[in-house]
């Protein structure tokens, strides 16, 4: 396959030339589904419209764009990425294509945290954020350990996973039931996966700690390549892998915490985006730009289809997203069951 070596200084970087174009053709995608998510709405806005919204007039129309469909758009394409990047990690980590956050059970650790937030505190949006990354660094800690003993494999932290998600999946149940009826119903419209009613004071926080969990991911992105083609030769070329590890564990389930505190446990694009991603630049490991990129399209696409199917109600993203994802993890486990 043909590549482009990039050069700067005494730095050279290798880019696959499929890579590139996919990269390419996926930001397309992203900025036209971006574009048509401004345009929709109870009122359709021309393009003039949105273009006149986004450059600062355009009146009543522009305050509509600017702060009811402009933070929902970003917040698909951030934390479209977000957990796509998140399954990427996780999909590396366990050498498994089912090792995504919402299978072994870190969206359920992450909304366990953020329904404490709702029920004993105030709920504000930072202690949403803090409930869920705690709740999704103690079920990510749980599935670990437990996950240990006997030595670790990809396989058994799936399984694990699965089952510590069902255990929390049932705390989480217990909670509502045990909650006040306005809080209940609340959390369990959320629980489904929603960005209905996402403004800018929702999603200001949740934007800065995805930025800054991305920029780490990048820095130890060298490292993941290693760890990649092998833990012997990752060792071999001075990669600590246990530590390396660690931080990635600790990324995904930031970024994966960082969206259920906003939107609640969005299905399956975590799970899929990744796997996507890669069939689609051929890469031999599961590349981080191409599930990102998969990942804010899935999400963007959900969002659209959630708004249309039912309009003028606006379904849960989450219902959309899970009968995809559903059909991906028929698909998948057939797939893998052929090749055992």
């Amino acid at each position: 396959m043909s590549a482009v070596v990039l050069r700067r200084g005494p730095v050279s970087l290798r880019v696959e030339r499929r890579t590139l174009v996919l990269v390419a053709a996926m930001t397309l995608v992203v900025l036209g589904l971006g574009f048509l998510g401004l345009s929709y709405g109870a009122t359709w806005a021309d393009p003039a419209k949105v273009f006149a919204a986004l450059t600062g007039s355009g009146g009543g129309s522009g305050v509509v764009i600017r702060e009811w469909r402009l933070p929902r758009v970003l917040s698909c394409l951030v934390f479209g990425a977000a957990l796509g990047v998140a399954g990427a990690v996780f999909q590396n980590v366990t050498r498994n294509p089912m090792g995504s956050p919402d299978v072994i059970g870190l969206d359920a650790g992450a909304y366990t945290g953020a329904l404490v937030a709702i029920t004993v505190l105030s709920g504000t949006p930072a202690q949403l954020t803090a409930g869920s990354l705690v709740g999704g660094v103690l079920a990510a800690a749980a599935v670990y350990l437990l996950s240990s003993g006997g030595g670790l494999s990809g396989l058994r932290l799936v399984v694990i996973g699965i089952a510590v998600n069902a255990v929390l999946t049932a705390v989480n149940s217990w909670i509502v039931l045990r909650a006040e009826l306005e809080v209940a119903i609340a959390a369990v419209g959320w629980s489904a996966g929603s960005l209905n009613g996402v403004d800018w004071e929702d999603v200001r926080i949740p934007f800065a700690v995805i930025g800054v969990l991305l920029v780490l991911l990048v820095l130890r992105s060298p490292a993941l390549h290693q760890d990649a083609l092998g833990t012997a030769l990752a060792v071999t070329t001075g990669v600590r892998v246990d530590r390396l590890r660690l931080h990635l564990v600790l990324i995904g389930v930031g970024c994966t915490a960082t969206v259920t505190a906003v939107a609640g446990p969005i299905a399956f694009i975590a799970l899929a985006a990744p796997q996507i991603g890669r069939r689609l630049a051929r890469a031999p490991g599961v590349p981080l730009l191409p599930a990102a990129l998969t990942g804010a399209v899935l999400l963007q696409g959900a969002d659209l289809v959630a708004q249309m199917l039912l309009a003028p109600v606006a379904l849960p993203v989450g219902v959309v997203s899970t009968a995809i994802g559903g059909c991906y993890l028929i698909w998948l486990l057939t797939k893998e069951v052929r090749r055992a």
